[in-house]
């Protein structure tokens, strides 16, 4: 089925996601016209400097009149009250929607905060980099990747037809896109993006304190494994509280059951278990194979990562 371009597309927020919609929608003529805001100044001059909008207004609601498609990439956080500050400028029948890793509680704040008369769609693309600000997107970032979309509970055949305008879009910036109800999106990011989060920024965390103790060791002579957690440590902080603070239940979950499987495989190392950390590394190993296959990932050297650190 083919696409039509969406008219106009505002962009709320402009780091590595907001500036990679910008981006993929004007290599692939996803939308028309591109307006982007950001709340910080600096940033505006530099999308300004880029080039990547036709319109950089300085007031969110100016960013926002005459939208069709509008789509929140600040922190998770402050989508709820960016979407609050814009929404007089909401046009009617326009799609609202976002790209934050936690669907629940951003879904509920874009609903209370926008107007009857507009389709709020929270969405997520699953892609990035630990990079941010509005340098660091490319229009690459979406191709093969998978964006969920949350659609809300509604009997109004227009909806319907707005979940189906976004989920074209997505597709035209090269994503796969999979509808989801939103609790079950917090949960299953909980364990693939979340959980792996925090405890890569607590391996880099504590070897930072050992790096004193070590005398420069830990740093020196880190191999593969560890270098690949201080990439995803190196991930926006502010973006990552959030995170976990609006998804804290469902973290909290997976992260009992980690533990638990930690100390599982404590015992096992500690009684000289070695069938079961066999059974254990050949399961894991299947499933980095199946990732590879799912074209989620590739085999090759440096983790896969062959294109500004996809």
């Amino acid at each position: 089925m083919s696409f039509e371009p969406i008219p106009r597309l505002a962009v709320i927020g402009c780091g590595l996601i907001g500036s990679s919609v910008a981006r993929a929608a004007r290599a692939s003529h996803a939308a028309e016209t591109i307006v982007i805001f950001d709340a910080n100044p600096a940033v505006r001059e530099r999308v300004r400097e880029l080039g990547m909008a036709d319109l950089t207004p300085d007031d969110p609601i100016e960013a926002v009149r005459d939208a069709d498609l509008v789509i929140f990439a600040a922190p998770p956080a402050a989508i709820g009250a960016a979407c609050e500050a814009a929404a007089p400028g909401f046009k009617p029948g326009a799609i609202i929607s976002d790209v934050g890793s936690v669907k629940g509680a951003i879904g509920d704040a874009m609903a209370a905060a926008s107007p009857a008369g507009v389709f709020v769609i929270p969405g997520h693309p699953i892609a990035g980099t630990e990079q941010s600000g509005p340098d660091a997107g490319f229009p690459e970032l979406f191709e093969g990747r998978w964006t969920i979309l949350c659609p809300r509970a509604s009997d109004d055949p227009a909806y319907d037809v707005a979940v189906a305008r976004l989920s074209g879009f997505w597709r035209a910036l090269g994503a796969q896109v999979e509808l989801m109800d939103a609790a079950h999106h917090d949960r299953v990011l909980a364990v693939t993006s979340h959980l792996p989060h925090l405890i890569a920024y607590n391996i880099v965390g504590t070897a930072a304190d050992l790096e004193e103790v070590a005398e420069g060791e830990v740093m020196k002579y880190s191999a593969g494994g560890f270098r690949d957690f201080t990439r995803i440590a190196a991930s926006d902080p502010v973006m990552w509280r959030d995170v976990f603070l609006l998804n804290k239940d469902a973290v909290l979950e997976i992260l009992g059951r980690f533990n638990e499987d930690l100390q599982a495989l404590s015992r096992a190392i500690r009684w000289g278990e070695g069938d079961k950390l066999e059974a254990l590394f050949t399961r894991t190993r299947a499933i980095r194979r199946g990732i590879v296959a799912a074209g989620q990932e590739s085999a090759e050297p440096n983790f896969g990562r062959n294109r500004k650190g996809v």
